[in-house]
């Protein structure tokens, strides 16, 4: 009953993936995915808001395409700790938007480590994805790949970076060998990112509730 429950809320988010708070960066989604015939591109939760985004959570997609066909901060384990963060931080989805460093999944296979070209690939979706959320003015990056993109990102000559006076947190992933370690050492990688995520709230005007 459990599967068949949790399949019925993934057909559930799925048809609602083109509500008004999400259709824009959706419908981004599926451009890019019919631009490069043979992948897939994750879509945003419609629990998230265009108009409300503040900050951006850049993954850099390691591994393979979550089933639910929506973008994700990893594995279940990472999805696990980006809740957490956000909870204890009182950071509300609709303040939020996640995205990923290359966009593209080949249905099956497990993005590997991202090669430059995949990174560099990834610079003009992601700056179609800003357009799209004009309040968001900072980005925090987990992991190597994401980390580069911001740097590439930050770059850029587009004067809608330095006009929303962007800033970028580099942070650890979420999951993998880039979250390896001992507990007090994985304590402190989510504590690095609590600060990232707390310093972003103060930047944009949004309250921390504990």
């Amino acid at each position: 009953m459990t599967a068949l429950a949790t399949e019925d809320i993934r057909e559930q988010l799925l048809s609602r993936r083109y509500e008004p708070s999400v259709a824009a960066v959706n419908e981004l989604c599926d451009t890019l995915q019919t631009a490069k015939a043979g992948t897939g591109v994750p879509y945003v939760d419609p629990m998230h808001d265009v108009d409300e985004c503040r900050i951006i959570s850049l993954f850099s997609n390691i591994g393979t395409a979550d089933p639910s066909g929506f973008i994700t901060a990893g594995d279940d384990e990472a999805a696990t700790r980006m809740l957490g963060i956000q909870w204890k931080l009182g950071l509300r989805p609709e303040f939020v938007m996640p995205w990923n460093a290359h966009p593209w999944h080949v249905p099956g296979e497990p993005n590997g480590k991202l090669t430059p070209d995949q990174i560099s690939a990834g610079l003009k979706p992601l700056l179609k994805f800003l357009a799209l959320v004009p309040r968001a003015s900072v980005i925090v990056a987990h992991g190597t790949e994401a980390n580069r993109l911001a740097n590439l990102l930050l770059k850029t000559e587009v004067p809608m970076i330095w006009r929303r006076g962007l800033k970028t947190y580099k942070v650890r992933s979420l999951s993998g060998r880039a979250f390896a370690g001992t507990p007090v050492r994985q304590e402190q990688y989510l504590e690095d990112m609590r600060t990232a995520y707390t310093d972003a709230m103060a930047r944009t005007g949004l309250a921390k509730t504990s």
